[in-house]
Protein backbone atom coordinates (compact mmCIF):
# COMPACT_ATOMS: atom_id res chain seq x y z
CA UNK A 1 0.00 0.00 0.00
CA UNK A 2 2.75 3.08 1.05
CA UNK A 3 4.60 1.99 -2.28
CA UNK A 4 1.47 2.56 -4.77
CA UNK A 5 0.66 5.30 -2.74
CA UNK A 6 4.20 6.26 -3.26
CA UNK A 7 4.24 5.86 -6.66
CA UNK A 8 0.51 7.12 -7.17
CA UNK A 9 1.54 10.58 -5.80
CA UNK A 10 4.56 10.50 -8.28
CA UNK A 11 2.26 10.22 -10.99
CA UNK A 12 0.11 13.36 -9.52
CA UNK A 13 3.60 14.93 -9.32
CA UNK A 14 4.32 14.91 -12.75
CA UNK A 15 0.75 15.95 -13.47
CA UNK A 16 1.14 18.97 -12.11
CA UNK A 17 4.82 19.64 -13.26
CA UNK A 18 3.59 18.99 -16.63
CA UNK A 19 0.60 21.51 -15.90
CA UNK A 20 2.87 24.90 -14.27
CA UNK A 21 5.15 23.99 -16.66
CA UNK A 22 3.06 24.08 -19.94
CA UNK A 23 1.87 27.56 -18.34
CA UNK A 24 5.14 29.52 -17.84
CA UNK A 25 6.58 27.84 -21.01
CA UNK A 26 3.74 29.90 -23.17
CA UNK A 27 3.77 33.09 -21.08
CA UNK A 28 7.24 33.73 -22.08
CA UNK A 29 7.05 32.60 -25.73
CA UNK A 30 3.30 34.02 -26.39
CA UNK A 31 5.04 37.40 -27.75
CA UNK A 32 7.30 35.65 -30.49
CA UNK A 33 4.50 32.99 -31.27
CA UNK A 34 1.98 36.19 -31.41
CA UNK A 35 4.69 37.64 -33.64
CA UNK A 36 5.35 35.08 -36.07
CA UNK A 37 1.63 34.25 -36.84
CA UNK A 38 -0.65 37.02 -36.35
CA UNK A 39 0.05 40.24 -34.06
CA UNK A 40 -0.99 41.77 -30.95
CA UNK A 41 -4.64 41.65 -31.81
CA UNK A 42 -4.64 38.01 -31.11
CA UNK A 43 -2.19 37.95 -27.90
CA UNK A 44 -4.87 37.73 -25.14
CA UNK A 45 -7.15 35.32 -26.78
CA UNK A 46 -3.96 32.76 -27.53
CA UNK A 47 -4.19 32.77 -23.55
CA UNK A 48 -7.46 32.86 -22.99
CA UNK A 49 -8.59 30.67 -25.66
CA UNK A 50 -7.13 28.34 -22.58
CA UNK A 51 -8.07 29.38 -19.92
CA UNK A 52 -11.70 29.62 -21.12
CA UNK A 53 -11.97 25.89 -21.72
CA UNK A 54 -9.93 25.31 -18.76
CA UNK A 55 -12.07 27.37 -16.32
CA UNK A 56 -15.16 26.05 -17.92
CA UNK A 57 -14.35 22.51 -17.41
CA UNK A 58 -13.04 22.65 -13.70
CA UNK A 59 -16.10 22.33 -11.97
CA UNK A 60 -17.40 19.43 -14.12
CA UNK A 61 -14.74 17.20 -13.50
CA UNK A 62 -15.09 17.15 -9.99
CA UNK A 63 -18.68 16.89 -10.19
CA UNK A 64 -17.87 13.96 -12.92
CA UNK A 65 -15.26 12.00 -10.17
CA UNK A 66 -17.26 12.13 -7.34
CA UNK A 67 -20.30 10.01 -9.64
CA UNK A 68 -17.60 7.97 -11.97
CA UNK A 69 -14.31 7.73 -9.95
CA UNK A 70 -11.23 9.32 -9.69
CA UNK A 71 -9.48 7.10 -11.99
CA UNK A 72 -11.39 7.40 -15.67
CA UNK A 73 -11.65 11.40 -15.55
CA UNK A 74 -7.98 11.66 -14.86
CA UNK A 75 -7.38 9.58 -17.78
CA UNK A 76 -9.86 11.17 -20.05
CA UNK A 77 -8.23 14.85 -18.89
CA UNK A 78 -4.96 13.50 -19.66
CA UNK A 79 -5.77 12.59 -22.97
CA UNK A 80 -7.41 15.24 -24.12
CA UNK A 81 -4.54 17.57 -22.72
CA UNK A 82 -1.58 15.13 -24.55
CA UNK A 83 -3.72 15.56 -28.08
CA UNK A 84 -3.95 19.10 -27.64
CA UNK A 85 -0.34 19.91 -26.86
CA UNK A 86 0.47 17.50 -29.68
CA UNK A 87 -1.72 19.46 -32.09
CA UNK A 88 -0.94 23.21 -30.40
CA UNK A 89 2.85 21.83 -31.51
CA UNK A 90 1.61 21.41 -35.12
CA UNK A 91 -0.24 24.62 -35.67
CA UNK A 92 0.35 26.23 -39.05
CA UNK A 93 -1.48 28.84 -38.20
CA UNK A 94 -2.83 31.46 -35.72
CA UNK A 95 -6.62 30.11 -35.78
CA UNK A 96 -5.36 26.39 -35.84
CA UNK A 97 -3.27 27.31 -32.32
CA UNK A 98 -6.08 28.92 -30.76
CA UNK A 99 -8.18 25.85 -31.85
CA UNK A 100 -6.09 23.26 -30.27
CA UNK A 101 -5.36 25.98 -26.98
CA UNK A 102 -8.71 25.41 -26.71
CA UNK A 103 -8.47 21.57 -26.62
CA UNK A 104 -5.87 21.43 -24.64
CA UNK A 105 -7.56 23.82 -22.06
CA UNK A 106 -10.30 21.09 -21.76
CA UNK A 107 -8.33 18.75 -20.63
CA UNK A 108 -6.39 21.09 -18.15
CA UNK A 109 -8.96 21.92 -16.74
CA UNK A 110 -9.12 18.43 -15.04
CA UNK A 111 -5.44 17.56 -14.58
CA UNK A 112 -5.21 20.47 -11.60
CA UNK A 113 -8.40 19.44 -10.43
CA UNK A 114 -8.00 15.67 -10.39
CA UNK A 115 -4.70 16.12 -8.66
CA UNK A 116 -5.50 17.91 -6.02
CA UNK A 117 -8.81 15.85 -5.45
CA UNK A 118 -6.57 13.10 -5.39
CA UNK A 119 -4.15 14.19 -2.74
CA UNK A 120 -7.11 15.14 -0.53
CA UNK A 121 -8.43 11.42 -0.64
CA UNK A 122 -5.19 9.95 0.12
CA UNK A 123 -3.99 12.13 3.05
CA UNK A 124 -4.87 13.32 6.22
CA UNK A 125 -5.15 16.57 6.76
CA UNK A 126 -1.91 16.48 8.39
CA UNK A 127 -0.53 14.62 5.86
CA UNK A 128 -2.17 17.27 2.95
CA UNK A 129 0.02 19.96 5.22
CA UNK A 130 3.42 18.60 5.07
CA UNK A 131 2.76 17.20 1.45
CA UNK A 132 2.33 20.83 0.51
CA UNK A 133 6.07 21.74 1.10
CA UNK A 134 7.11 18.23 -1.56
CA UNK A 135 4.23 19.48 -4.74
CA UNK A 136 5.20 22.93 -4.23
CA UNK A 137 8.96 21.99 -4.51
CA UNK A 138 8.21 19.73 -7.51
CA UNK A 139 5.64 22.36 -8.80
CA UNK A 140 8.42 25.46 -8.14
CA UNK A 141 11.03 23.20 -10.02
CA UNK A 142 9.00 23.00 -13.06
CA UNK A 143 7.84 26.62 -13.11
CA UNK A 144 11.36 28.09 -12.77
CA UNK A 145 12.85 25.79 -15.66
CA UNK A 146 9.56 26.94 -17.49
CA UNK A 147 10.30 30.30 -18.46
CA UNK A 148 14.21 29.68 -19.03
CA UNK A 149 13.07 26.54 -21.23
CA UNK A 150 10.57 28.20 -23.23
CA UNK A 151 12.94 31.04 -23.51
CA UNK A 152 15.84 29.12 -24.83
CA UNK A 153 13.70 26.93 -26.88
CA UNK A 154 12.02 30.42 -28.87
CA UNK A 155 15.52 31.88 -29.51
CA UNK A 156 17.26 28.77 -30.31
CA UNK A 157 15.15 26.06 -30.94
CA UNK A 158 11.42 26.66 -32.40
CA UNK A 159 8.57 27.62 -30.35
CA UNK A 160 6.70 24.39 -31.89
CA UNK A 161 8.78 22.53 -28.85
CA UNK A 162 7.21 24.40 -26.25
CA UNK A 163 4.27 22.39 -26.25
CA UNK A 164 5.50 18.89 -27.45
CA UNK A 165 7.41 18.90 -24.35
CA UNK A 166 4.24 17.82 -22.29
CA UNK A 167 4.10 14.32 -23.89
CA UNK A 168 6.45 12.30 -22.44
CA UNK A 169 5.76 13.16 -18.70
CA UNK A 170 2.07 13.18 -18.97
CA UNK A 171 2.11 9.89 -20.81
CA UNK A 172 4.06 8.72 -17.55
CA UNK A 173 1.53 10.05 -15.27
CA UNK A 174 -1.45 8.91 -17.25
CA UNK A 175 -0.08 5.37 -16.40
CA UNK A 176 0.66 5.75 -13.24
CA UNK A 177 -2.77 6.72 -12.33
CA UNK A 178 -4.13 4.27 -14.63
CA UNK A 179 -2.86 0.87 -13.23
CA UNK A 180 -2.62 1.76 -9.64
CA UNK A 181 -5.26 4.25 -8.45
CA UNK A 182 -8.68 1.95 -7.57
CA UNK A 183 -11.73 4.13 -7.02
CA UNK A 184 -13.84 3.54 -3.83
CA UNK A 185 -16.82 1.11 -4.66
CA UNK A 186 -20.16 3.02 -5.18
CA UNK A 187 -23.14 1.08 -3.28
CA UNK A 188 -24.92 -1.55 -5.52
CA UNK A 189 -27.67 -0.49 -7.57
CA UNK A 190 -26.13 3.28 -7.06
CA UNK A 191 -27.10 5.17 -10.14
CA UNK A 192 -25.01 7.75 -10.90
CA UNK A 193 -26.69 11.39 -10.94
CA UNK A 194 -25.15 13.91 -13.00
CA UNK A 195 -26.37 17.30 -13.48
CA UNK A 196 -25.94 17.76 -16.85
CA UNK A 197 -28.49 20.79 -17.33
CA UNK A 198 -26.72 22.65 -15.11
CA UNK A 199 -23.04 21.61 -16.46
CA UNK A 200 -24.23 22.90 -20.03
CA UNK A 201 -25.80 25.92 -18.58
CA UNK A 202 -22.05 26.54 -16.56
CA UNK A 203 -20.38 26.11 -19.73
CA UNK A 204 -22.12 28.01 -21.82
CA UNK A 205 -22.49 31.00 -19.39
CA UNK A 206 -18.92 31.05 -18.84
CA UNK A 207 -18.10 30.79 -22.72
CA UNK A 208 -20.82 33.47 -23.76
CA UNK A 209 -19.57 36.00 -20.79
CA UNK A 210 -15.57 35.64 -21.69
CA UNK A 211 -16.22 35.98 -25.36
CA UNK A 212 -18.21 39.34 -24.67
CA UNK A 213 -15.33 40.51 -22.98
CA UNK A 214 -12.91 39.36 -26.02
CA UNK A 215 -15.40 41.26 -28.28
CA UNK A 216 -15.28 44.22 -26.74
CA UNK A 217 -11.27 43.83 -26.10
CA UNK A 218 -11.08 42.87 -29.50
CA UNK A 219 -12.71 46.06 -31.21
CA UNK A 220 -12.51 49.96 -30.76
CA UNK A 221 -15.73 52.90 -31.13
CA UNK A 222 -18.25 52.44 -31.56
CA UNK A 223 -18.18 48.52 -32.78
CA UNK A 224 -16.95 47.40 -29.47
CA UNK A 225 -20.55 47.55 -28.23
CA UNK A 226 -21.38 44.37 -30.24
CA UNK A 227 -20.12 42.64 -27.00
CA UNK A 228 -22.52 43.45 -24.92
CA UNK A 229 -25.67 41.47 -26.06
CA UNK A 230 -23.21 38.66 -25.55
CA UNK A 231 -22.86 39.99 -21.63
CA UNK A 232 -26.38 40.62 -21.55
CA UNK A 233 -26.75 36.59 -22.66
CA UNK A 234 -24.29 35.63 -20.33
CA UNK A 235 -26.24 37.16 -17.25
CA UNK A 236 -29.25 35.49 -18.18
CA UNK A 237 -27.60 31.86 -18.27
CA UNK A 238 -26.31 32.65 -14.96
CA UNK A 239 -29.65 33.66 -13.82
CA UNK A 240 -31.01 30.42 -15.29
CA UNK A 241 -27.91 28.33 -13.74
CA UNK A 242 -29.03 29.51 -10.25
CA UNK A 243 -32.19 28.40 -10.68
CA UNK A 244 -31.45 24.94 -11.90
CA UNK A 245 -28.69 24.22 -9.29
CA UNK A 246 -31.21 25.07 -6.67
CA UNK A 247 -33.89 22.27 -7.16
CA UNK A 248 -31.00 19.77 -9.17
CA UNK A 249 -30.60 17.00 -6.48
CA UNK A 250 -27.15 16.67 -7.14
CA UNK A 251 -25.96 20.08 -8.75
CA UNK A 252 -22.61 20.91 -10.58
CA UNK A 253 -21.96 23.75 -8.67
CA UNK A 254 -23.04 23.07 -5.02
CA UNK A 255 -24.75 26.42 -3.89
CA UNK A 256 -25.57 24.97 -0.90
CA UNK A 257 -21.77 25.31 -0.22
CA UNK A 258 -22.06 28.63 -0.37
CA UNK A 259 -23.84 29.27 3.12
CA UNK A 260 -20.71 28.33 4.92
CA UNK A 261 -18.77 31.44 5.34
CA UNK A 262 -15.45 29.85 5.17
CA UNK A 263 -15.95 28.40 1.57
CA UNK A 264 -17.97 31.37 0.24
CA UNK A 265 -14.63 33.33 1.40
CA UNK A 266 -12.26 30.83 -0.14
CA UNK A 267 -13.97 31.43 -3.49
CA UNK A 268 -14.12 34.88 -3.13
CA UNK A 269 -10.53 35.23 -3.06
CA UNK A 270 -10.12 32.43 -5.72
CA UNK A 271 -11.71 34.43 -8.44
CA UNK A 272 -9.67 38.06 -7.21
CA UNK A 273 -6.47 36.55 -6.85
CA UNK A 274 -6.56 34.74 -9.82
CA UNK A 275 -7.31 37.76 -11.49
CA UNK A 276 -4.35 40.12 -10.10
CA UNK A 277 -1.88 37.50 -10.28
CA UNK A 278 -2.67 35.04 -13.52
CA UNK A 279 -3.80 38.22 -15.74
CA UNK A 280 -0.05 40.25 -14.36
CA UNK A 281 1.70 36.45 -15.81
CA UNK A 282 0.15 36.70 -19.45
CA UNK A 283 1.38 40.62 -19.64
CA UNK A 284 4.86 40.71 -17.96
CA UNK A 285 6.45 38.89 -20.90
CA UNK A 286 4.88 41.16 -23.06
CA UNK A 287 6.35 44.34 -21.23
CA UNK A 288 9.88 43.20 -20.91
CA UNK A 289 10.01 41.71 -24.42
CA UNK A 290 8.36 44.37 -26.53
CA UNK A 291 8.48 47.68 -24.08
CA UNK A 292 12.54 46.71 -22.22
CA UNK A 293 13.29 45.16 -25.39
CA UNK A 294 15.29 41.68 -23.88
CA UNK A 295 14.94 38.35 -25.44
CA UNK A 296 12.22 36.01 -24.13
CA UNK A 297 14.68 34.33 -21.94
CA UNK A 298 15.21 37.53 -19.97
CA UNK A 299 11.84 37.65 -20.03
CA UNK A 300 11.38 34.27 -18.52
CA UNK A 301 14.22 34.48 -15.29
CA UNK A 302 12.01 37.70 -14.74
CA UNK A 303 8.99 35.59 -13.88
CA UNK A 304 11.60 33.85 -11.58
CA UNK A 305 10.94 35.69 -8.35
CA UNK A 306 7.45 35.10 -8.41
CA UNK A 307 7.48 31.50 -8.79
CA UNK A 308 10.15 31.28 -6.44
CA UNK A 309 8.32 32.77 -3.62
CA UNK A 310 5.30 31.13 -4.29
CA UNK A 311 7.20 27.58 -3.70
CA UNK A 312 8.99 28.62 -0.70
CA UNK A 313 5.83 30.80 0.57
CA UNK A 314 3.82 27.31 0.22
CA UNK A 315 6.16 25.33 2.20
CA UNK A 316 6.70 27.75 5.00
CA UNK A 317 2.57 28.43 5.07
CA UNK A 318 1.58 24.79 5.07
CA UNK A 319 4.06 23.80 8.07
CA UNK A 320 2.65 27.04 9.71
CA UNK A 321 -0.91 25.77 9.68
CA UNK A 322 -0.66 23.21 11.90
CA UNK A 323 0.76 25.95 14.43
CA UNK A 324 -1.70 28.75 14.13
CA UNK A 325 -4.93 29.78 11.85
CA UNK A 326 -5.13 29.27 8.72
CA UNK A 327 -6.81 32.89 8.03
CA UNK A 328 -3.70 34.61 10.01
CA UNK A 329 -1.61 32.70 7.14
CA UNK A 330 -4.19 33.47 4.37
CA UNK A 331 -4.56 37.26 4.96
CA UNK A 332 -0.39 37.59 5.73
CA UNK A 333 -0.53 36.36 1.87
CA UNK A 334 -2.98 38.56 0.82
CA UNK A 335 -1.25 41.72 2.40
CA UNK A 336 2.17 41.10 0.59
CA UNK A 337 0.02 40.45 -2.82
CA UNK A 338 -1.42 43.82 -2.75
CA UNK A 339 1.62 45.69 -2.21
CA UNK A 340 3.88 43.80 -5.19
CA UNK A 341 0.39 44.57 -7.42
CA UNK A 342 1.11 48.20 -5.75
CA UNK A 343 4.61 48.21 -7.06
CA UNK A 344 3.96 47.00 -10.75
CA UNK A 345 1.12 49.75 -11.13
CA UNK A 346 4.00 52.05 -11.00
CA UNK A 347 6.05 50.76 -13.50
CA UNK A 348 6.76 52.72 -16.92
CA UNK A 349 8.87 52.47 -19.91
CA UNK A 350 11.80 53.53 -18.66
CA UNK A 351 11.23 50.65 -15.07
CA UNK A 352 14.29 48.07 -14.92
CA UNK A 353 13.71 44.98 -14.71
CA UNK A 354 14.70 44.82 -10.56
CA UNK A 355 11.85 46.89 -10.45
CA UNK A 356 9.68 44.40 -11.69
CA UNK A 357 11.44 41.47 -9.12
CA UNK A 358 10.50 43.91 -6.33
CA UNK A 359 7.15 43.57 -7.41
CA UNK A 360 6.59 40.07 -8.59
CA UNK A 361 7.62 38.46 -5.84
CA UNK A 362 5.89 39.45 -2.95
CA UNK A 363 2.98 38.33 -5.08
CA UNK A 364 4.76 34.93 -5.64
CA UNK A 365 4.85 35.14 -1.73
CA UNK A 366 1.40 36.19 -1.12
CA UNK A 367 -0.05 33.66 -3.20
CA UNK A 368 1.95 30.71 -1.76
CA UNK A 369 0.83 31.68 1.81
CA UNK A 370 -2.58 32.50 1.26
CA UNK A 371 -3.58 29.83 -1.46
CA UNK A 372 -2.63 26.49 0.36
CA UNK A 373 -3.65 27.81 3.16
CA UNK A 374 -7.18 28.26 1.82
CA UNK A 375 -7.92 25.04 -0.24
CA UNK A 376 -6.62 23.04 2.65
CA UNK A 377 -8.71 24.60 5.17
CA UNK A 378 -11.66 23.49 2.66
CA UNK A 379 -10.52 20.28 2.18
CA UNK A 380 -10.70 19.40 5.73
CA UNK A 381 -14.15 21.38 6.21
CA UNK A 382 -16.52 19.65 3.97
CA UNK A 383 -17.63 16.16 4.08
CA UNK A 384 -15.63 14.04 2.24
CA UNK A 385 -18.68 12.90 -0.07
CA UNK A 386 -18.54 16.35 -1.78
CA UNK A 387 -14.41 16.73 -1.90
CA UNK A 388 -14.21 16.58 -5.63
CA UNK A 389 -17.13 19.25 -6.66
CA UNK A 390 -15.67 21.53 -3.19
CA UNK A 391 -12.44 21.25 -4.41
CA UNK A 392 -13.07 21.93 -8.17
CA UNK A 393 -15.12 24.92 -7.51
CA UNK A 394 -12.03 26.49 -5.85
CA UNK A 395 -10.00 25.43 -8.34
CA UNK A 396 -12.65 27.01 -10.76
CA UNK A 397 -13.15 30.15 -8.26
CA UNK A 398 -9.32 31.15 -9.47
CA UNK A 399 -9.24 29.87 -12.97
CA UNK A 400 -12.30 32.23 -13.41
CA UNK A 401 -10.48 34.78 -12.16
CA UNK A 402 -7.35 34.23 -14.11
CA UNK A 403 -10.04 33.91 -17.18
CA UNK A 404 -11.47 37.62 -16.03
CA UNK A 405 -8.79 38.57 -15.29
CA UNK A 406 -6.74 38.18 -18.73
CA UNK A 407 -10.16 39.21 -20.92
CA UNK A 408 -10.43 41.99 -19.07
CA UNK A 409 -6.80 43.17 -19.31
CA UNK A 410 -6.70 42.55 -22.68
CA UNK A 411 -9.51 44.66 -22.95
CA UNK A 412 -7.92 47.92 -21.85
CA UNK A 413 -4.96 47.26 -22.86
CA UNK A 414 -6.43 47.29 -26.65
CA UNK A 415 -8.58 50.36 -25.51
CA UNK A 416 -5.28 52.20 -24.06
CA UNK A 417 -3.25 51.32 -27.39
CA UNK A 418 -5.62 52.40 -29.61
CA UNK A 419 -6.27 55.50 -27.71
CA UNK A 420 -2.44 56.05 -27.20
CA UNK A 421 -1.34 55.85 -30.79
CA UNK A 422 -4.21 57.73 -32.26
CA UNK A 423 -3.32 60.87 -29.87
CA UNK A 424 -0.05 60.28 -31.57
CA UNK A 425 -1.43 60.71 -35.06
CA UNK A 426 -0.71 57.17 -35.68
CA UNK A 427 -3.63 55.25 -37.37
CA UNK A 428 -4.10 51.97 -34.48
CA UNK A 429 -5.22 49.70 -36.95
CA UNK A 430 -2.99 50.96 -40.37
CA UNK A 431 -0.35 48.76 -41.80
CA UNK A 432 2.38 50.68 -40.58
CA UNK A 433 1.19 50.40 -36.86
CA UNK A 434 0.49 46.56 -36.79
CA UNK A 435 4.08 45.51 -38.82
CA UNK A 436 6.09 47.71 -36.20
CA UNK A 437 3.58 46.18 -33.11
CA UNK A 438 4.74 42.65 -34.92
CA UNK A 439 8.18 43.77 -34.97
CA UNK A 440 8.56 44.74 -31.56
CA UNK A 441 7.29 41.09 -30.48
CA UNK A 442 9.93 39.57 -32.77
CA UNK A 443 13.34 39.62 -31.63
CA UNK A 444 14.94 39.08 -34.74
CA UNK A 445 13.03 41.81 -36.75
CA UNK A 446 13.30 44.20 -33.66
CA UNK A 447 15.99 45.61 -35.05
CA UNK A 448 13.93 46.98 -37.95
CA UNK A 449 11.38 48.79 -35.25
CA UNK A 450 13.82 51.16 -34.26
CA UNK A 451 13.48 55.34 -34.71
CA UNK A 452 10.93 57.47 -33.50
CA UNK A 453 7.91 55.67 -34.25
CA UNK A 454 8.94 52.61 -32.65
CA UNK A 455 9.95 55.24 -29.27
CA UNK A 456 6.46 56.12 -29.96
CA UNK A 457 4.68 52.76 -30.01
CA UNK A 458 6.58 51.75 -27.16
CA UNK A 459 5.85 54.37 -24.74
CA UNK A 460 2.11 53.68 -25.85
CA UNK A 461 2.60 50.04 -25.04
CA UNK A 462 4.24 50.93 -21.71
CA UNK A 463 1.32 53.04 -21.35
CA UNK A 464 -1.44 50.38 -21.75
CA UNK A 465 0.74 47.65 -19.86
CA UNK A 466 0.54 49.84 -17.06
CA UNK A 467 -3.07 50.72 -16.60
CA UNK A 468 -3.11 46.68 -16.88
CA UNK A 469 -1.31 46.05 -13.87
CA UNK A 470 -3.45 48.78 -12.49
CA UNK A 471 -6.66 46.16 -12.64
CA UNK A 472 -4.08 43.74 -10.66
CA UNK A 473 -4.00 46.25 -7.84
CA UNK A 474 -7.72 46.62 -7.67
CA UNK A 475 -8.13 42.60 -8.23
CA UNK A 476 -5.41 42.20 -5.37
CA UNK A 477 -7.02 44.57 -2.57
CA UNK A 478 -10.53 42.88 -3.12
CA UNK A 479 -9.11 39.70 -2.56
CA UNK A 480 -7.61 40.57 0.61
CA UNK A 481 -10.99 42.02 1.49
CA UNK A 482 -12.28 38.67 0.88
CA UNK A 483 -10.10 36.93 2.76
CA UNK A 484 -10.43 39.45 5.91
CA UNK A 485 -14.09 37.52 5.77
CA UNK A 486 -12.58 33.93 6.02
CA UNK A 487 -13.53 32.95 10.19
CA UNK A 488 -10.71 32.17 12.82
CA UNK A 489 -10.21 28.84 13.41
CA UNK A 490 -7.34 26.06 13.24
CA UNK A 491 -7.10 22.97 10.50
CA UNK A 492 -7.56 20.52 13.48
CA UNK A 493 -10.73 22.17 14.48
CA UNK A 494 -11.89 21.83 10.87
CA UNK A 495 -11.58 18.29 11.07
CA UNK A 496 -12.76 17.29 14.32
CA UNK A 497 -15.84 19.06 13.81
CA UNK A 498 -16.12 16.67 10.06
CA UNK A 499 -15.62 13.90 12.15
CA UNK A 500 -18.16 14.97 14.45
CA UNK A 501 -20.54 14.87 11.60
CA UNK A 502 -19.27 11.08 10.67
CA UNK A 503 -18.13 11.65 7.14
CA UNK A 504 -15.19 9.31 7.06
CA UNK A 505 -13.53 7.93 3.63
CA UNK A 506 -10.35 5.58 3.02
CA UNK A 507 -9.62 5.02 -0.51
CA UNK A 508 -8.90 2.09 -1.70
CA UNK A 509 -5.36 1.51 -3.72
CA UNK A 510 -3.53 -2.01 -5.29
CA UNK A 511 -1.12 -3.59 -2.88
Amino acid sequence: MTRSRTLITLGVMLSLFMASMESTVVATAMPTIVGHLGGLASYSWVFSAFILASATTVPIYGKFSDVYGRRPVFAAAMGLFLLGSLLCGLAQSMSQLIAFRAMQGLGAGGLMTLAFIIVGTLYSYEQRARMQGLFSGVWGISSVAGPLLGGFLVDQVSWHWVFFINLLPGALAWALIWFLWVDVARPAGAAPRVDFLGAGLLAAGVVTLLLGLFEIGGRTGASSLSGVPLLALAVVLFAALAAVERRAADPVLPLPLFRDRLFAAACGHGIFAGCAVFGSVAFVPLFVQAVLRTSATAAGATLMPLMLGWVLASVVGSRLLLRIGYRAVALTGMILLTLGTFQMSRIGVHASQLSLLAGLAPMGIGMGLSVPSLLIAVQTSVPRRVLGTATSTLQFSRSMGGALGVSVMGALLSFRLHAALAAAGMDPTGGKAVALVNRLLDPLARSEAAGALAGTLREALAGAIQSVFVIALVAAALGLAATAMVPRGRIAQLAARREEAGARSVPKISP
